[in-house]
Parts: structure tokens; C-alpha cells; sequence
């Protein structure tokens, strides 16, 4: 079967991950989770002292940027792939609240975006990949062959979110999580650089009320439809 891109938008906390995660496994696709890229980018501005408060030192950041290298190593226990930053695997510390709280500013800054759109597009050359984020569709792989946008309500991803960190053992409030959600949802969408948006040509899904098990069978299902119309014809011409 002929391999295709595989562009998976959305909201923060929506399960985009998961989604795709899990596809990529089912299917044989290295999966490339863009966000965890921005997360990386944030938490090396923090441990750096490249935040002073809410204030990012943007141009020392710019010089900087050729010193983060980002990188995914598959994890076997968890089947997984983990983030490495300069060599170390931060997975769990680029989900913390602290990083969560300041990777929107983060990823607006357009020379962040700019170096981190060629290194995911260097990634997915060969085909063969499914990845999320924010701008996969629009600005990463806008000719990938299956797009799809995931939404659902605020109350509800907030809600995920808190129950994932709580799973986790680590600390959450989730009055700080619906805050850092719709905060999110606003710097994502207007930002100048690369705004979330739906492509025009991807696939809507609302997953508020979408069990994982269910999700993941409607994916399957429009991946299978788009390989199918990309298969060559086996027909003879007439």
C-alpha cells in the first residue's frame, strides 16, 4: 500500500496525540509529535533564564536556537516514542504546567516556528508519517494526503488534561488547566505566524463526547478511504 502523510490539527488537549499515536503504531508509521518540539524549545528558554517573568528574551532566544537539537528515541516499555532534548529525555518535563504555561508564546515567535517547520518537514520527506499539532495541514505538509481537524469544548479537554496529570501522580488544579486552555486557544489562533486554523480540505471532528475506542475507529476509517483512492488503477486503459 502506497504511504501517505498524515496531518492531525487541533486544539490543545484534545487528544491529537493519542489519535495519532495510536495509528501510527496500528499502521507501521513513525509518528512525530510537533508539539513536544515547541514544549522542548520552552523548556530550554525556562532552564536557561530566557523567561524573566512572562517576558521572553526573544533575541538571545534567535541566537540560541542553533544550540537546542530535538531529537525522538522509541521508548519499548511504552511502545512510544520519547523527547529528547540536546540528548536527554525530557518526555515527563515538557508536560509539566510550568512548560504548558509558556509554550504559547513560545511557539508564536515566527524564527521558532521557521526552524522548527523545516526540521518536522525534513522528518516527513520520505512519506510514511502521521503527525500533530497545530499547523500541520496549513503550513507544515499543506499537500498531505488525509488532514484532519480534532476539536472539543474547553470544560472538556481541561478535564482530560487534569485526569492525565492526576494519572501521572503530579500536581493539578483544574480552574489553573481551563485558564491555560482557553489562554492557549486564543495566543494559538491569532497569533501572527502559522494561526491554528482547519485547512480547507481537512476532515472536522468534535471528539467531546468520543470515547478513545471510537475516535480511533473513524480515523482508521478515513485513512483507509484515502489510501484507497490513492492506489494506482489496475485497470487497462479502454
Amino acid at each position: 500500500m502506497k504511504k501517505i502523510t498524515i496531518a492531525i490539527d487541533g486544539f490543545s488537549s484534545c487528544g491529537k496525540s493519542t489519535m495519532a499515536k495510536d495509528l501510527a503504531r496500528e499502521i507501521g508509521y513513525i509518528y512525530i509529535d510537533s508539539g513536544a518540539m515547541y514544549r522542548a524549545v520552552t523548556l530550554y528558554a525556562l532552564e536557561h533564564g530566557i523567561f524573566h517573568g512572562e517576558d521572553i528574551d526573544s533575541a538571545r532566544l534567535r541566537e540560541e536556537m542553533g544550540n537546542i537539537d530535538i531529537s525522538f528515541r522509541l521508548n519499548p516499555a511504552t511502545g512510544c516514542p520519547d523527547t529528547y532534548l540536546n540528548g536527554v529525555n525530557v518526555e515527563k518535563r515538557i508536560r509539566t504546567m510550568e512548560v504548558s504555561a509558556h509554550v504559547s508564546p513560545i511557539a508564536a515567535l515566527d524564527f521558532v516556528r521557521q526552524a522548527l517547520v523545516a526540521s518536522q518537514q525534513a522528518m516527513g520527506r520520505d512519506k510514511g508519517i502521521v503527525m500533530d499539532g497545530r499547523d500541520i495541514g496549513t503550513t507544515v505538509f499543506p499537500d498531505a494526503e488525509l488532514k484532519v481537524f480534532v476539536t472539543a469544548s474547553p470544560e472538556i479537554r481541561a478535564q482530560r488534561r487534569y485526569d492525565e496529570l492526576k494519572a501521572k501522580g503530579m500536581p493539578a488544579s483544574l480552574d489553573e488547566i481551563l485558564d491555560n486552555v482557553k489562554q492557549r486557544d486564543y495566543i494559538d489562533q491569532h497569533r501572527q505566524t502559522s494561526p491554528l486554523r482547519q485547512a480547507p480540505d481537512a476532515l472536522l471532528l468534535d471528539n467531546s463526547h468520543l470515547t478513545i475506542a471510537q475516535q480511533q475507529e473513524w480515523l482508521k476509517e478515513q485513512y483507509l478511504k484515502v489510501c484507497q483512492d490513492h492506489e494506482p488503477s489496475t485497470h487497462s486503459p479502454a
